[in-house]
């Protein structure tokens, strides 16, 4: 199967920016092929605002997110492999989604660690997965067959 990647952050995009609010990405500034201002790079990390606002010609693709973007006055061309987007979220909000580490075809890498203590993005306070916990609790019906979901005909 194709990665999930590129189809999770077009559509996060699309969420966020209907939403009102900014999406904000956490690239990984070591992957090969990433093309973003050096002095803006903390600890081989950049954080960058991809709001509708702030660039222009944005082009979410398969193996690739590019557009340009104005630093410090200037136009500069962005260029970021698919693999160096680590996350992409409201930074307001705090929602979104932190993506798994995937080898170069695009399948997760098993990291029993980063499974229990899932990395969040520079400038984010927690992503709030506590809320689905609570719905899941709230739930009390007893009627819910304990396997995988079957159609059931009335």
């Amino acid at each position: 199967m194709k990665p999930q990647r590129p189809y999770l952050l077009r559509a996060l995009y699309d969420w966020i920016v209907d939403s009102g609010e900014v999406p904000y990405i956490l690239v990984d500034a070591t992957v090969d092929g990433v093309v973003v201002p050096t002095e803006h790079i903390q600890d081989g990390k950049i954080v960058l605002n991809i709001g509708p606002n702030a660039i222009r010609d944005l082009h979410i693709g398969d193996d690739y997110v590019m557009c340009n973007g104005r630093f410090d006055g200037r136009v500069f061309e962005l260029c970021m492999p698919m693999l160096s987007v680590n996350a992409i979220y409201s930074k307001d909000t705090a929602q979104g989604m932190v993506f798994p580490e995937e080898n170069a075809l695009g399948v997760p890498v098993a990291d029993p660690s980063a499974a229990a203590t899932p990395a969040t993005p520079a400038g984010v306070s927690e992503i709030p997965t506590e809320r689905v916990a609570e719905k899941e609790s709230d739930d009390t019906s007893d009627d819910k067959p304990g396997g995988p979901p079957t159609l059931r005909l009335v």
